[in-house]
């Protein structure tokens, strides 16, 4: 008898196969395969702050961070800089209030005029008529004033032009016979006692004496002949 016809795969159920095979494969893979076949997950690393990374960077291996008494040092020299100048003016500024001393210590010294040579009681005279007077350099260096009276012989004792106010040296207004400061407006007598302010004390005063014809002045130490008060230059 004739053998059946034999039946054969056509292109198209070739490819339905293939196609089927390749997705069972695809679906069974995974499972059986072996653990170290799957790729681990990479995790991105956490972000660091800003902030952190700036303080980090900011305190370094290489930076210097003064510690508390290499600070302290520091604060101590801006304050010494800063206070010698300000004690260096608040020290002048006191010297200029406080009144300047009068008078003078120790054994006499020759009056000596403008140009340094020891005042001659005769000439002295000659030269500055009552009632005017002139200043001679005395006791300490200060200025003093000779008084000539009317007979034409000094005074025996001296007044110190140095005002007690703020130190200036006091002209003699002759036409008022008393003197009167030009920086503050103080005003004292004929004989050197304050009679108006803003000065507190009188002029100080100073012997004269007539030693071989120069004029001598020596320190005044007795009562205040014009205050009844001990002398305030002492």
């Amino acid at each position: 008898p004739p053998s059946p016809p034999s039946r054969g795969f056509s292109a198209e159920d070739l490819k339905m196969l293939g196609l089927l095979a390749g997705t069972a494969l695809a679906l069974t893979l995974p499972a059986a395969g072996p653990a170290s076949a799957i790729a681990p997950v990479a995790r991105a690393p956490a972000a660091v702050p800003a902030r952190a990374s700036l303080s980090m960077g900011a305190v370094g291996a290489d930076d210097f961070v003064p510690d508390m008494q290499r600070r302290t040092i520091m604060n101590l020299v801006l304050l010494g800089g800063a206070g010698v100048p300000v004690l260096w003016l608040a020290g002048g500024y006191i010297y200029f209030l406080v009144p300047p001393g009068g008078g003078g210590g120790g054994a006499g010294v020759t009056a000596r005029d403008a140009l340094g040579a020891d005042v001659m009681a005769a000439k002295w005279i000659a030269a500055n008529p009552y009632p005017g007077r002139a200043l001679v350099e005395g006791l300490k260096g200060d200025a003093h004033y000779l008084i000539v009276k009317e007979d034409k012989t000094l005074y025996d004792f001296a007044i110190n032009a140095v005002c007690t106010h703020l130190g200036c040296v006091v002209p003699f207004n002759r036409a008022q016979l008393k003197y009167i400061c030009p920086c503050h407006g103080s005003q004292y007598d004929f004989n050197g006692k304050v009679i108006r302010g803003p000065a507190p004390l009188s002029l100080a005063l100073a012997h004269v004496n007539d030693v071989d014809g120069k004029v001598v002045l020596s320190p005044w130490t007795e009562t205040d002949f014009r205050t009844d008060l001990a002398p305030w230059w002492k």
